[in-house]
């Protein structure tokens, strides 16, 4: 699994929206391609059957926010409903803190913090 430099993330983040505030287009999409590219690099399906959505309004380089859903199932195999979650991640003193938010519905989020946890770096 590829990782995500958190501190390049927050760093580029501040870029884009920059380019925003003074109408740099050029500059701006070539921004918004990169944080676009690291996206892609989110974990997908094993339950976070929607994806992962970078929250680019109420981040800032102090705080990434994410959104996904979690495809939870019972211990017959079957789907038995959506929990929805926030993922936000604090960059400090070259570490990161993780916080998910939602219902920790069959103990989801012991699951979601390891596999984030592994993810991302800085």
């Amino acid at each position: 699994m590829e990782t995500i430099n958190l501190t390049k993330l927050a760093s580029t983040l501040q870029a884009y929206k920059n380019c925003i505030a003074s109408n740099n287009i050029d500059w701006r999409e070539k921004h918004l391609e990169f944080i676009e590219s690291e996206c892609l690099k989110l974990p997908s399906g094993s339950g976070i059957d929607n994806g992962i959505t970078f929250d680019f309004e109420n981040s800032s380089p102090g705080k990434l926010i994410f959104s996904l859903g979690f495809h939870h199932m019972n211990d017959n195999g079957y789907y038995e409903g959506w929990t929805d979650h926030k993922l936000v991640i604090t960059p400090t003193f070259g570490h990161f803190n993780i916080k998910i938010t939602g219902p920790n519905k069959r103990q989801i989020k012991d699951y979601l913090y390891d596999l984030f946890y592994s993810l991302f770096t800085v």
